[in-house]
C-alpha cells in the first residue's frame, strides 16, 4: 500500500507549509512512520520520524526548531508542519512507514512509499 503526500506548493523564505501524510484504507497505528526529503541531484535524507507508541518524535539537525512531526490516529494520518522555511528546504517530500529496525533515520529501514510532494522555497 502506497502512502499519498500533500501540501507542498511553492512559497517564499520565512513562510511555512503543512504537509499531510495518508494511508487509504489502511491503518498503520502500529508502524512508525517518517518524512524525508530529495533535493534535485541529491540523495534522499532523512526529516523526521514519529513512534507509534508515545508518538515521540525525531528529526534532522536542519529540521529541529523549524518542523513538527505529529500524527492523528484517528485520521490515520501523519503531518509535517515547517516553519520558516529556507532556499534549502526545495526538495520532493516523502513519508514511509518503518518497517525494519535499523536506527530510525535510515531509509532503507522504510516502505510504502509514496509519489512525493515538491516544495520549493524562493529566496
Amino acid at each position: 500500500v502506497q502512502l499519498q503526500a500533500s501540501g507542498g506548493g511553492l512559497v517564499q523564505a520565512g513562510g511555512s507549509l503543512r504537509l499531510s501524510c495518508a494511508a487509504p484504507g489502511r491503518t498503520f497505528s502500529n508502524y512508525d512512520m517518517g518524512w524525508f526529503r530529495q533535493a534535485p541531484g541529491k540523495e534522499r535524507d532523512f526529516v523526521a520520524a514519529i513512534e507509534w507508541g508515545f508518538g515521540s518524535p525525531y528529526y534532522s539537525d536542519s529540521a529541529k526548531g523549524r518542523f513538527t512531526i505529529t500524527r492523528d490516529m484517528a485520521k490515520n494520518t501523519m503531518y509535517l508542519q515547517m516553519n520558516r522555511l529556507r532556499p534549502e528546504d526545495t526538495a520532493v517530500y516523502f513519508c514511509a512507514v518503518r518497517y525494519g529496525d535499523s536506527d530510525i533515520s535510515n531509509e532503507r529501514s522504510y516502505g510504502s512509499w509514496g509519489q512525493g510532494t515538491l516544495v520549493t522555497v524562493s529566496s
